[in-house]
């Protein structure tokens, strides 16, 4: 007795920590939702996104004047000398020596200043400045593709756990029939109108469902701890799924779809963009660049510690500047922007290469997911007239097998035969679902899922 009221407790309490944990009621729409805010993919697009801003700041910084500031102290303990001939100096035919040995400098010196640089024309700036303009194009075009992949792995997933959750349900309808088989061949046993075999054998075939679904229940938690990793939630949360998402609505596909409005095309053709402005940026190597520079400097020099020091202990300030303009104009460079700009050209051509067998690929890609929806459809239509004719056939035997006009071997072989019809056409449903997905890709249309 004591035993009973303690495992009773256990029970409530565990009834009240399940009920406690309610499950996430939620649709392909919302799953999809949720993703897109929170899988990682999703926030590094954003991220690469948000990036390009400082990348198109870094490539402006050219174009502005870029001022620095600079000092330095310096002692020298011994001042250089430099030899002149003795005769450059008045009277210095008299001095024997043919050089005289003239220190230069002080023993110490200090400078400080700032310096201006201004770039006034520098072709590769200019160009570097649309490459970033550019460089961001692309990255919210790629957002769209990884948003776009993101939607396809989480359909996909989505769809993978209600065939797995219909088969359950399969093979819970299926152990209530044979439940229920179980019972009306006890009763027949135990008035001994059925052999002890059958009991046993129908026995078997429960056990037998019993593993199968415990597999299922195990198939069910692993597609959803994969559906909600897409997605980016904590696999601890628990789900629901709502069921009208798995609704076959049939549509035969258009024959034709423009692939040019293919994500994958359209960061193909940014690409190439890129890298003809890379292009551009490498010849620019060949135009002169003519830049304005000016520098201000305050500078002491002395034989003592200069600051702090004037000229009264020995120390002499004194200031300088200056303006000028830099031009610098290219004439050989032992072939190497030549090199360069052939390095790109090869670059922009293996890129188009790439672009024809993609846009091949896609084509392929929408005419077979095309013949798949075809083909799933006629299957459907197949798969449900083989789960309306394996339920007849076993109603038939069922009512047989009461009235002694079949053996226990018919209707147990219906009966599986019924569960295998229900689990064929869970997967061509899904089968179905998953050329969906396919073909709305291959239209450029996956944000209809959304």
């Amino acid at each position: 007795m004591k035993f009973s009221k303690i495992t009773f407790a256990i029970f409530i309490l565990f009834s009240v920590c399940v009920q406690a944990q309610e499950k996430d009621l939620i649709n392909l729409e919302n799953a999809i939702e949720y993703a897109l805010e929170n899988q990682a993919d999703a926030k590094k697009a954003k991220l690469q996104i948000e990036n390009t801003k400082y990348q198109i700041q870094e490539a402006r910084s050219g174009a502005l004047p870029h001022v620095t500031a600079q000092g330095g102290i310096t002692y020298m303990p011994i001042g250089m000398e430099m030899a002149i001939p003795s005769e450059d100096f008045p009277g210095g035919e008299e001095n024997p020596e043919p050089y005289m040995f003239l220190e230069f400098g002080q023993n110490w010196s200090a400078s400080g200043g700032v310096m201006l640089m201004q770039n006034i024309f520098d072709q590769t700036v200019f160009t570097g400045l649309k490459a970033a303009k550019t460089t961001r194009e692309f990255y919210q075009i790629n957002a769209e593709l990884t948003e776009e992949q993101i939607i396809e792995r989480v359909a996909t997933a989505y769809y993978e756990v209600f065939v797995q959750k219909e088969q359950l349900q399969t093979i819970d309808s299926s152990y209530a029939m044979i439940s229920k088989s179980k019972n009306i061949i006890k009763n027949l046993f135990e008035n001994g109108m059925a052999r002890e075999i059958d009991l046993d054998r129908v026995k078997v075939q429960l056990t037998n469902l019993s593993s199968a679904r415990q597999q299922l229940v195990n198939a069910v938690q692993l597609r959803e701890n994969a559906l909600k990793f897409y997605m980016g939630m904590p696999i601890e949360n628990p789900i629901e799924l709502i069921k009208d998402d798995f609704e076959v609505k049939s549509y035969l596909p258009e024959n034709n779809a423009d692939i040019q409005e293919r994500t994958e095309l359209k960061v193909l053709e940014k690409q190439k963009e890129l890298l003809g402005l890379q292009k551009e940026v490498r010849k620019a190597a060949y135009y002169p660049t003519l830049s304005l520079m000016g520098f201000y400097n305050y500078m002491g020099q002395g034989d003592r510690f200069p600051i702090g020091s004037g000229l009264k202990q020995g120390v002499y300030w004194s200031d300088f500047a200056m303006i000028g303009l830099n031009l610098q104009i290219p004439i050989f460079s032992g072939m190497m922007n030549k090199a360069r700009v052939n390095q790109a050209d090869i670059e922009v051509k293996t890129l188009e290469a790439e672009i024809e067998n993609t846009e091949l690929a896609l084509d392929l890609e929408y005419n077979n997911a095309k013949s798949q929806m075809e083909n799933n459809l006629i299957s459907l239509e197949n798969q449900q007239e083989n789960v309306d004719l394996a339920q007849k056939v076993v109603d038939n035997i069922e009512s047989n097998y009461k009235l002694g006009l079949a053996n226990l071997t018919d209707l147990l072989e219906a009966q599986n035969a019924l569960v295998e019809a229900k689990n064929n056409y869970s997967n061509t449903v899904l089968e179905y679902k998953l050329a969906e997905i396919q073909l709305l890709k291959a239209k450029g249309e996956l944000y209809k899922l959304k």
